[in-house]
This record gives structure tokens, C-alpha cells and sequence, in this order.
């Protein structure tokens, strides 16, 4: 048996792969190239014809044309991912219309290819298609996965399912500590470049100085202390994922080398007179708002819409409470396996009412301290140590009022209001909070509100 694709087939039965495109110059080359690399192909011409095919076979394949004489390849597109989600389609499209190879990855496909076709790159395609893991496949290992089930985080799940069969780049926004290299590293992980290398680099982390030799490498001699060649970020990542995260912080000088890099898929080392090629995949990352940046001129706008092809947002800790128990519990099963302490109701009631402006690395240094504090096996709210002055920097005007109760207060006041304004409906309550229904439920129970 030989695995294709996440599916098994008897050695000798050979992939197919649908190709779709009205022009028969086209389909022949697809066809002789599929050939040969031990690929059987079956082409048609039309929307129609490709939903006759695939209600009749099973592919393992799909390679579809973005105009067709009865419907676009937007529609084979849905087809499969709703129907043959395990079956990876890629779209062909004329060269230069960026907007519609961006429309066709959000509705599913994994990569595209620009007229005239390249046979490299289809090749290229085609091997990494074959390659991609079972998106279905359970991770074993939860310390390795994103914790929770609230709607926000199964929604995440289900789009870094999506993007691991893409080879787009990805821009992920949101908070510090909410899970972004994280997210990243499993995008990597399930998609075809898994084998290659995960690169992560900080981008805020780095003098401007030596930022070109960093991202690109240098030549022996380039400059004092180059002793000998070296490889950058990029020639360390090829193959593979390169991970940018807080990319906003790259300076504008360097925003114009990468966005080359990027268009051109090579690097030129400091001190070097020739270029070379590298085949990574971009994904970036930052806490600030990079639409804004583009607006403020700190960023490129060029650079933004080739790095924010997708977007994936992960959400801030305090819009998923309902994750809090789960990551608490995964935390301390990391630190002290099965032996560790258990927190009290009132040190999860004492989690639940904090805002967590670190989000889940915050929570992870809460429990360290915790757990260093307490005097014995069981957690209390005091061992928390959640003080007013953690709050974001902001004064709270709490009077006397312990923590827990003045932000109590303030939650059940805007509950109450809310469920006022709404005759008492919980789901259209929490639409005006922003809140989900589960985590309105939640909120609930926790205040004993009836």
C-alpha cells in the first residue's frame, strides 16, 4: 500500500487528477506533464463536466481554470471543499489577477498557478498536492495543540486546517500571548513543507544594523568580522516556513528588501553580486494593528497585501472564559504531571473576573506563581496574587472593594443593562456584549444570575 494524499492505495493504482480548462492546448500539457510522474489524468472542459466527474470518481487532485465557458472555478472550488474536502484543488489563473487567486484560496484552495504555465512549478505543485497529510488526523499530543472548545477557538482550528493545505502567505493578528507562534507552528506542521524546516524570527528582536545579513546571509569578507559564508533566515527556512513574527516592527528600508524577496524568490547576501533561489513560505505575525501602521506610513502597503493574503485572528483570553478550566488543567498537568495542586471555586471564579491583558502566557505565569506561593496542595484565590495594579496600568476607583468584588460588580451591572435593553432574551444580550451565547451562559452561572 503506498499513502497519497492521507489516503491509502494499492501500490500500482495510480493518483488521478481532475483537470479543468476550456482550452485544449493547455489540458494536453497538463496531461503529458501528469503523465509524466505516474499521474493519471482525466480533463474536461466545462463547471458541468468537472461536477459529472467528480460525482462519478474519486480524485486525489483537482487542478481547475478560473474561467470556464459555463462558470468560473469558484464554483469547482466550493464543490470540492464541501463536498471532497479531502481532495486538494488549485486553480489556474491569468497572469496578474491577483484578486481572483486571493478569492480562490479564502474559498478553499490550496495554491495557484499564473498563465503560461511553468511545468517547474506545476510539477512543484502537483508533488507538494500529493504530499499533504490527513487534515483529519488527531494531534496526540495536546501541549502541542491550541486549548479550548469555545466557538472562537474551534473556528480557529478549523482555519488552520484550511491553511495548512495552502501555500499562501499568512498574516496572523492578535494580542501579545495569545497563541500566534503557536498557531503558526501547526499551520507548518499539517501543511506539505512539515519536513522542512520551521523558522521563527523575531523581528523586533534584531539591530537594524544587521538585519539584511540576518534575513539573507553574508559572503566571507562582506564586511569586519565575516570570517566565512553564512546562510540567513531565509536559505535556513527554504523548504520550509519562515515564521515573522512582530513583522511591524521591520524599518521601512527593510520592508523593501523583503517585499523583493518575496516577489522574486531570491536573496542576495551581503557582499554577493548574484542571487539565489529560495522556496519558503511567509508567515507573519503581530500584536499591533497592521492596517493601521499601512495608514500611519510605518508599513508598506505593498508588503501588506503580500503578506495578508489570509488572515487568521486569534482572540484575546477574556472573549473565551470558557477555556480558562482546560488551560488551567493542561498547565499544571505540564508542570507537575498528575501530582500537581487543584485550584479552589473561588481561585477559577478569581480567573474569570481578571481580563488577562497577557492572555494565556500571562496566565501561564500566574499559575507558576501560584504554585510557588501556596502552602499546600490546593490553590486559593489569595495565591493568585491578581492585584489592582495589574490591571492594565488603569485605576480602578474601587473604594474598599476587594478585586474580585468590584470587577463582579461591573460585570453584572453591564449584564443586567444588557439583558434590561433586551427583555430579558441571554442571545441578543450577549450580540450586544460581544460576547458568545456559550460564554454569556457562562457568565451566568458563574454570578448566579437567573
Amino acid at each position: 500500500m503506498s499513502l497519497v494524499n492521507g489516503e491509502r492505495r494499492p501500490r500500482g493504482e495510480l493518483a488521478r487528477v481532475l483537470v479543468v480548462d476550456d482550452e485544449p492546448d493547455i489540458r494536453e500539457l497538463i496531461d503529458l506533464t501528469l503523465a509524466r510522474m505516474g499521474l493519471v489524468a482525466e480533463c474536461v472542459g466545462t463547471v458541468g463536466e468537472a461536477r459529472q466527474a467528480l460525482a462519478a470518481e474519486r480524485f486525489q487532485l483537482c487542478l481547475t481554470d478560473m474561467r470556464l465557458p459555463d462558470g468560473d472555478g469558484l464554483e469547482i472550488v466550493r464543490c470540492i471543499t464541501e463536498q471532497h474536502a479531502q481532495t486538494p484543488v488549485a486553480v489556474i489563473t491569468a497572469f496578474g489577477s491577483a484578486e481572483n487567486a486571493v478569492a480562490a484560496l479564502k474559498a478553499g484552495a490550496f495554491d495557484y498557478l499564473a498563465k503560461p504555465v511553468g511545468l517547474d512549478q506545476l510539477r512543484t505543485l502537483v508533488k507538494s498536492a500529493l504530499r499533504l497529510p490527513d487534515v483529519g488526523a488527531v494531534n496526540d499530543d495536546p501541549l502541542q495543540s491550541l486549548i479550548g472548545d469555545s466557538p472562537s477557538m474551534q473556528q480557529v482550528r478549523a482555519m488552520i486546517e484550511k491553511l495548512a493545505r495552502s501555500q499562501a502567505p499568512v498574516y496572523i493578528s492578535g494580542e501579545s500571548g495569545s497563541g500566534k507562534e503557536l498557531a503558526a507552528r501547526l499551520i507548518h506542521l499539517r501543511s506539505a513543507r512539515s519536513a522542512g524546516a520551521f523558522v521563527p524570527v523575531n523581528c523586533g528582536a534584531i539591530p537594524e544594523n544587521l538585519m539584511e545579513s540576518e534575513f539573507f546571509g553574508y559572503r566571507k569578507g562582506a564586511f569586519t568580522g565575516a570570517d566565512s559564508d553564512r546562510d540567513g533566515f531565509f536559505q535556513a527556512a527554504s523548504g520550509g516556513t519562515l515564521f515573522l513574527d512582530e513583522v511591524a516592527d521591520l524599518p521601512l528600508l527593510m520592508q523593501v528588501k523583503l517585499l523583493r524577496a518575496i516577489q522574486e524568490k531570491r536573496v542576495r547576501k551581503v557582499g554577493s553580486v548574484t542571487e539565489e533561489p529560495v522556496d519558503v513560505r511567509i508567515i507573519c505575525a503581530t500584536h499591533r494593528n497592521l492596517r493601521e501602521c499601512v495608514d500611519k506610513g510605518s508599513f508598506r502597503q505593498d508588503l501588506y497585501y503580500r503578506l495578508n493574503v489570509i488572515e487568521l485572528r486569534m482572540p484575546p483570553l477574556r472573549e473565551r472564559l470558557e477555556d480558562i478550566e482546560p488551560l488551567v488543567a493542561a498547565i499544571l498537568q505540564r508542570l507537575f504531571g498528575e501530582a500537581g495542586p487543584q485550584l479552589t471555586a473561588g481561585a477559577f471564579k478569581a480567573l474569570g473576573l481578571y481580563p488577562f491583558p497577557g492572555n494565556v502566557r500571562e496566565l501561564e505565569n500566574i499559575l507558576e506563581r501560584a504554585t510557588a506561593l501556596c502552602s499546600g496542595e490546593v490553590i486559593e484565590a489569595a495565591d493568585l496574587h491578581l492585584e489592582p495594579e495589574e490591571m492594565c496600568g488603569e485605576s480602578l476607583g474601587r473604594g474598599s472593594e476587594t478585586l474580585d468584588d468590584y470587577l463582579g460588580r461591573l460585570e453584572r451591572q453591564a449584564i443586567l443593562e444588557a439583558l434590561q435593553k433586551t427583555d430579558g432574551n441571554r442571545t441578543a444580550a450577549a450580540r450586544l456584549l460581544g460576547v458568545t451565547f456559550r460564554s454569556m451562559r457562562y457568565r451566568l452561572e458563574r454570578l448566579g444570575i437567573e
